[in-house]
């Protein structure tokens, strides 16, 4: 019979726990990526229908002169312009929450690199690992 060695704590303590790779992703890591994203949508969806709820008409009757009118024409245009950034936004989020579900998430989409977690600590949404986006960018800079 094969006798398996004990434990360096004793015999009856468990063999410690290897540890994880900081650059591959775990259940929990997963987890709470998810709960973050699905958290940054919940947001952006609670902001666009206030926008509906509050923001959307405008009634002339209410606003005494011409001035009063067109800077609320002009807050209500910029607060539209927000709104359609975070509809941006969400469809980023939605595809790293589908990339989560395909096992894809926290790859670079441009070199197939891990993603940092401390990356995508900072930024779920990502699809760039910090030298493809830094390589985007210097080229954007370069060509405008």
């Amino acid at each position: 019979m094969l006798k398996l060695p004990s434990s360096p704590r004793g015999p009856s303590a468990p063999w410690p726990r290897r540890e994880v790779d900081e650059r591959s992703m775990n259940k929990a890591q997963e987890k709470k990526f998810r709960e973050l994203l699905e958290a940054k949508r919940r947001e952006i969806i609670r902001r666009a229908q206030q926008t509906l709820d509050e923001d959307m008409t405008l009634d002339a009757n209410e606003l005494p002169d011409e001035m009063d009118l067109a800077s609320s024409e002009y807050l209500q245009s910029f607060t539209f312009r927000l709104r359609g950034r975070e509809k941006v936004f969400l469809d980023k989020i939605q595809k790293a929450i589908e990339r989560l579900e395909s096992g894809k998430f926290g790859l670079c989409e441009e070199c197939g690199d891990k993603i940092s977690v401390k990356r995508l600590e900072a930024r779920p949404e990502t699809t760039l690992c910090i030298r493809c986006k830094e390589d985007q960018e210097r080229v954007e800079k370069d060509f405008g």
